[in-house]
């Protein structure tokens, strides 16, 4: 006779507490507190009590700071490299240029933090206050929080696991005084993983306004996208568009473009079309981009003739569009 062993319960993730261990089965298993996981975690006790399990304790808090934050975006991509955090960037500065738009970009790729580099304030420090922990602001109108403004040194590693990750991240929800925003950007890590998570549970109250996907033109990039399109749809957030970055080379000199990374399976036009959702927008290579990210400025303003720039403003505001702004 062959012992076959049952699978597994797949917990939902929005039940993990944030604090929990590794391959915590949720709170609303009947394996909680009592899985070989959950042994040392402080949670244990509640979980394999008959208690009601009661909702994370930092969720009014943050509900009650996101009262004033009037729109937030999560910018996803199911790619790493594919240009999220660069449009992140672009996107912040475009929203900042009018002077009556307050807005906040927040870095949840812990473990890879580029916000910093990009936005030229990478040697800046958070300092707190009665109020809670201060951003750093690239401008008046334009705060940022991050990780790598917490580490001693821009190549230390940052080697956490889920929990802790989760700690931080509701630390920057609940902790950081973003005071009125007109717009809360989200710069997440590649992929659907703790980070994603996190913010979806942290912002469950608040709410989140919708997710902009970044992909590239090449298959391997957009089969990631199909990946994100899903975790979106499963776990409730509204896709307000795609954008294809590195869409086509072009020259500085003459300006023509030419095609680097070829859209074999048709791009992001043909995976909008299949899935029903908005291409926002096409962004060319612009060798620029990179060296604008590099020394800290913005690309939008360095060169507003560049083609790559007329594409970022055109897909700003149809995101302001679509917002209804």
């Amino acid at each position: 006779m062959i012992a076959v062993q049952s699978t597994p319960q797949v917990p939902n993730p929005l039940t993990v507490p944030s604090n929990a261990p590794e391959h915590c089965p949720g709170t609303e298993s009947e394996l909680a507190g009592k899985a070989a996981a959950c042994e040392g975690c402080a949670n244990q006790e509640i979980c394999a009590s008959d208690t009601p399990k009661g909702p994370d304790p930092s969720l009014p808090f943050i509900k009650q700071r996101m009262e004033t934050v009037k729109r937030k975006i999560l910018v996803l991509s199911g790619k790493g490299g594919v240009g999220k955090s660069t449009f992140t960037a672009q996107l912040g500065w475009a929203f900042a240029a009018d002077e009556s738009i307050q807005t906040g970009i927040m870095d949840v790729d812990i473990c890879g933090p580029s916000i910093p580099t990009i936005l030229g304030i990478a040697s800046e420090q958070v300092h707190s206050s009665s109020s809670g922990w201060s951003p750093v602001y690239v401008q008046d109108n334009l705060g940022v929080m991050s990780v790598g403004f917490m580490l001693p040194s821009s190549n230390d590693a940052v080697m956490w696991r889920g929990p802790k990750k989760n700690g931080l991240i509701s630390q920057f929800l609940k902790d950081v005084d973003w005071g009125e925003l007109d717009y809360l950007v989200v710069d997440t890590p590649p992929g659907t993983s703790d980070e994603h998570l996190s913010i979806v549970q942290f912002l469950k109250e608040s709410g989140i306004d919708g997710a902009v996907l970044i992909t590239t033109p090449q298959e391997v990039a957009l089969q990631d996208v199909h990946r994100e399109i899903d975790f979106c749809k499963k776990v409730g957030i509204r896709i307000l568009g795609i954008v294809e970055n590195m869409s086509g080379f072009v020259c500085p000199s003459c300006k023509n473009e030419s095609q680097i990374f070829k859209p074999t399976t048709g791009g992001a036009k043909r995976l909008a079309e299949e899935t029903g959702i908005e291409l926002l927008g096409s962004v060319p290579l612009d060798p620029r981009i990179g060296k604008s990210a590099d020394y800290g400025v913005s690309f939008l303003d360095e060169y507003p003739d560049s083609p790559a720039t007329t594409a970022y403003l055109n897909i700003i505001d149809r995101i302001k569009e679509v917002l209804g702004d």
